[in-house]
């Protein structure tokens, strides 16, 4: 038997955790509507800060009556207790998700934690494993995989409409990066161009990641190699904060992907365009509800959230009545329901419904080796390599 939208009506709130994300954090907010959105979790523990005091404010704050100083003391004693947390969602800087990660893994807590996987791939490699003994659900949040049309663009594709693949081009572009605004303290932009705390990456491991796995998840096709071209052109900054990057699939498919954060005037520039022997089809994030699609030799014209033309795979991402504007939070939210069916099958029993699609350890390790080739390749001038897998 497997899991059925009246398990999950039924099924009691999923008790989670919180590390990081206090005052000050946007991402965290990003995470706890997303998680409250369906109403399927509580939020009823929280590292929210390495301060104690600090996290113990932000529980206040939110409203969360266990707050702990680390996040080994969280993951300690809330596995002790009988109403202990079942996941716990990780929302610190790149090279924390391992550490932090561990901790609960190793005491079957399911874990939803934010991209990359990692901040290098040793870690990645390692943590993919501790995951995988410790048999319990973990998911990442690629949030952009969870818009109704981008399930719809994957539904096409994998029925064969726009024929066989030959062209994927997709790029992420933005402009907050494009003066050095990390050297006037601002939080976000302090940890993303540190090395030490975002990984090799910069523009490559912050929204290149997106960018990739995006493609990868709307045409199922799978990276040979790549050639990069990066760069950092803002004076002083230690991580690229432009790439180029050329790709070829083994399929024999060919694609482009261009992420920026110093693209002057662009703000979440997200795009995909994927172009087969039948036709092609057009998708960007800031007009999420609209996927336009070419057949070869016709007009092109537009499928709508909840319109006429949109299947299953869209419905099932959908909250509201066509028309509606839905877009990042939901998207957000998509992969929280998702991966909230994955632990409610698991706390009852029953098979997982084959329906049931969420970025996990392989998007992440193949995320991570993403960002390794392509600072492996620009070192080399831009030589064609393949991920370390």
């Amino acid at each position: 038997m497997a899991i059925t939208a009246a398990h999950v009506a039924r099924a009691p709130r999923i008790r989670l955790g919180m590390v990081g994300g206090g005052r000050g954090a946007f991402i965290g907010a990003v995470h706890r509507i997303a998680a409250r959105l369906d109403d399927q979790y509580e939020l009823v523990a929280g590292a929210f800060s390495s301060d104690p005091d600090r996290s113990a404010a932000s529980a206040a704050d939110l409203g969360v009556a266990r707050s702990y100083g680390s996040f080994a003391e969280m993951a300690q004693k809330e596995a002790r207790r009988k109403d202990g947390i079942e996941a716990v969602a990780i929302v610190t800087p790149n090279h924390m998700h391992a550490p932090v990660a561990v901790e609960f893994l190793k005491r079957g807590i399911h874990v939803i934690c934010d991209k990359p996987l990692t901040a290098t791939l040793p870690e990645a490699k390692k943590l993919a494993k501790t995951a995988e003994a410790s048999g319990v659900v973990f998911a990442l949040t690629h949030n952009y995989t969870g818009y109704p049309m981008i399930r719809q663009a994957r539904e096409m594709i994998a029925a064969g409409t726009l024929g066989d693949i030959r062209l994927v081009n997709v790029e992420y572009i933005q402009d907050w990066l494009a003066e050095p605004i990390e050297s006037t303290g601002q939080k976000q932009a302090d940890w993303r161009t540190d090395p030490a705390r975002s990984g090799a990456g910069g523009a490559t491991g912050d929204i290149g990641t997106h960018a990739f796995n995006l493609a990868n998840f709307v045409t199922g096709l799978t990276l040979q190699e790549l050639s990069a071209d990066l760069q950092s052109f803002v004076a002083g900054r230690r991580v690229d904060d432009n790439g180029h990057i050329m790709m070829r699939y083994t399929s024999g498919a060919r694609g482009t992907l261009w992420c920026s954060q110093v693209a002057s005037g662009q703000e979440n520039g997200l795009r995909l365009r994927i172009f087969g022997t039948k036709g092609g089809i057009e998708w960007e994030q800031e007009n999420p509800n609209y996927l336009w699609v070419a057949p070869l030799g016709q007009p092109k014209y537009r499928l709508t959230r909840g319109g006429p033309g949109s299947g299953d795979a869209a419905a099932r991402m959908t909250r509201i009545p066509s028309g509606h504007p839905e877009g990042y939070l939901e998207g957000f939210a998509n992969i929280y329901a998702e991966a909230a069916r994955a632990i409610i099958a698991r706390r009852e029993g029953v098979a997982l419904d084959s329906a049931v699609i969420f970025p996990g350890l392989k998007e992440g390790l193949e995320g991570v080796a993403f960002v390794d080739a392509c600072v492996r390749s620009s070192k080399r001038n831009g030589a064609w390599v393949s991920l370390a897998l």
